[in-house]
């Protein structure tokens, strides 16, 4: 237990960051549907669906490598993985952003920018900046600073939101009451290129505030050392291509599924709306990634400890907190859809959807664990392709007929699927007795509690709320009930503070 407090700790010193950072972020969408039309809005959602597969290919799988190889026996205490690491990662941001400006009129007009190619510019110096400060970031994680890695963060978010608050509200009000203050530089016209400008500015910035992580020790790039993580992450590149797909191919491919195409960006504006309402599931899962991949590694070389036994402890409570926050969305729904434009709330019944699809993908990555330590990671790259050929083929068959809702769906059963495919291959290979029958009684508590506050709703919203919040509070108290454990036992508050005060 005292492993998995341990991770909970580091889960929630992360996630202060990763939460913080999102409910910041996530304030920009009332921002966005309010001052936007949802076409508009559709064409940012379009562009960040395939920022995040540059970025996914611009890493490369090198962070998980770093991870791996700066945990060996043969480097440990040595600076050569990292040297190594940040050396590829600068070589391959530097060359990504020089193909694209010798091809950015194509790239743009493919990208829906035709009309301003500098969007694609912009954001391309946004994705290699990114992707070059992810090693730094992992540097953070690596040697257990949480604190630091979280003030890091929030900076630039920090910097991206109030920059996106002068741009899109500060501005235009100054243009119509004193332009003089602002028109030598600010254009009307230029719209959500301000969106992705402010994105440029926060992640540029960050590279000479991280400078502490890039001095200090000796640049070296190892060939062997980088043959030896490149034949370990190149899977995971693949895999994370895939993954990456899996996660925004609905956005990718709605535009070009409908046949009216001012129509189809609206609805790919309304849908990336409504994803944005599952950002608490969202957050959980990348506060928990960000503990749990350094946790399994050093797990894997520590004694006097069953790390099976703390895998499907971890598991357990993945589960258990997951669904918990699943039942509290979907309850306090009538408050959060508040977050967006009315006009874009006639997609809110994809939620539930989209959420499980998220839950899916969490327990996916929490079973990943036994393809990483086995360094089978071609496994990864095989289960994440299945799921990106169910995403393809459902997407095709489904969002003609049922537009955002056939993406959500096929999102759905594109995790579901590698779900399951990952658990099996995962007995054969690395077998975890998992607790699957607890695991089962959580999500079918969650869902069906789920189901009551539906089934009891009426025209008052705050009634049902009151309703569903007793709803939670009995989740909670079976879940504790099952496992025997109160409510004090499980939140490692004395650790968290003496963390803090370090």
């Amino acid at each position: 237990m005292g492993s998995v407090k341990s991770l909970a700790k580091d889960t929630v010193l992360y996630g202060a960051s990763s939460i913080i950072g999102r409910i910041l972020n996530w304030l920009l969408v009332p921002l966005y549907t309010n001052v936007l039309p949802a076409d508009e809005y559709g064409v940012v959602t379009y562009v960040y669906s395939f920022v995040a597969l540059a970025l996914v290919i611009l890493t490369y799988g090198m962070e998980t490598g770093f991870f791996r190889f700066a945990n060996d026996e043969r480097y440990r205490g040595s600076s050569v993985v990292y040297s190594t690491t940040l050396t590829s990662l600068a070589v391959t941001s530097v060359l990504f952003v020089v193909l694209v400006l010798c091809f950015l009129n194509p790239i743009s007009g493919w990208m829906e920018c035709a009309d301003h190619p500098s969007f694609v510019a912009l954001m391309a110096a946004c994705v290699a900046a990114d992707a070059f400060t992810a090693i730094p970031f992992s540097y953070l994680r690596f040697r257990h600073k949480p604190l630091k890695f979280a003030t890091l963060k929030l900076l630039g978010i920090g910097l991206n939101i109030g920059l996106n608050l002068f741009f899109i509200l500060l501005c235009p009000w100054l243009m119509k009451t004193a332009p003089g203050t602002v028109s030598w530089f600010y254009d009307p016209t230029y719209s959500i290129g301000y969106i992705f400008l402010s994105n440029f500015i926060s992640s540029i910035v960050l590279i000479p505030v991280m400078l502490p992580e890039l001095t200090g020790f000796r640049w070296r790039f190892s060939m062997t050392v980088w043959k030896q993580m490149m034949h370990y992450s190149w899977p995971l590149l693949v895999l994370g291509f895939a993954g990456i797909m899996n996660q925004n191919l609905d956005k990718m491919l709605l535009p070009h599924l409908l046949s009216d195409k001012a129509d189809a960006m609206a609805m790919t504006g309304i849908y990336g709306a409504c994803f944005k309402l599952a950002v608490v599931m969202v957050m959980f899962l990348q506060a928990f990634r960000f503990a749990y991949e350094p946790f399994i590694f050093d797990r894997a070389t520590a004694q006097g400890e069953d790390r099976k036994q703390v895998y499907a402890t971890v598991m357990k409570w993945f589960v258990a907190f997951a669904m918990l926050i699943f039942l509290g969305v979907m309850i306090y729904m009538p408050v959060i859809e508040l977050f967006i434009g009315p006009g874009y709330r006639s997609g809110i019944g994809v939620v539930p959807v989209i959420m499980m699809g998220e839950f899916f993908f969490g327990v996916t990555f929490n079973l990943s664990l036994w393809y990483k330590l086995t360094d089978r990671t071609r496994w990864g790259m095989w289960i994440t392709l299945i799921g990106m050929c169910v995403v393809i083929a459902l997407n095709l068959i489904l969002v003609p007929r049922f537009g955002y809702y056939g993406s959500a769906w096929a999102s759905f059963s594109c995790y579901l699927t590698m779900m399951v495919v990952s658990w099996l291959l995962g007995r054969k290979y690395f077998p975890i007795d998992y607790h699957v029958g607890r695991l089962v009684t959580f999500v079918a508590l969650a869902l069906a509690l789920y189901f009551v506050s539906e089934l009891v709703s009426t025209a008052n919203k705050w009634l049902d709320m009151g309703v569903g919040t007793l709803l939670i509070a009995l989740y909670i108290w079976i879940v504790l009930r099952i496992e025997h454990v109160t409510l004090s036992q499980m939140l490692p508050i004395g650790a968290i503070k003496k963390k803090l005060h370090r």
